[in-house]
């Protein structure tokens, strides 16, 4: 059974830059049945999909994002990293790792991300 685990600071400050990780276990991130994103929900917002990693290390991004999105990851420890930079308040939002794939989609608990100075 997959496990996803966010892990990163919970506050960061504007203009700075995000960083979250996803540690994955119980499944390879360089399998090729699955697909890796970051989806975020706002506060009272529904949620907004911000980019995806495939098993090849090809990734795509939300266009409302896409030109402070990153998506990196490390294979020797299993995980993929989110790089969202110049953050700014309207970046504070619960953020979720997800893996997809034909049988639907497995996510991590979240992390909750505040942007403040």
């Amino acid at each position: 059974q997959v496990q996803l685990q966010e892990s990163g600071p919970g506050l960061v400050k504007p203009s700075q830059t995000l960083s979250l990780t996803c540690t994955v276990s119980g499944g390879s991130i360089t399998s090729t049945s699955y697909f890796w994103m970051w989806i975020r929900q706002p506060p009272g917002k529904g949620l907004e999909w911000i980019g995806v990693m495939y098993y090849s290390g090809s990734t795509s991004y939300s266009p409302s994002l896409k030109s402070r999105t990153a998506i990196s990851r490390d294979t020797s420890k299993n995980q993929f990293t989110l790089h969202l930079s110049a953050v700014s308040p309207e970046d504070t939002a619960e953020y979720y790792c997800v893996r997809g794939g034909e049988e639907g989609h497995d996510w991590g608990q979240g992390t909750q991300v505040t942007v403040s100075s």
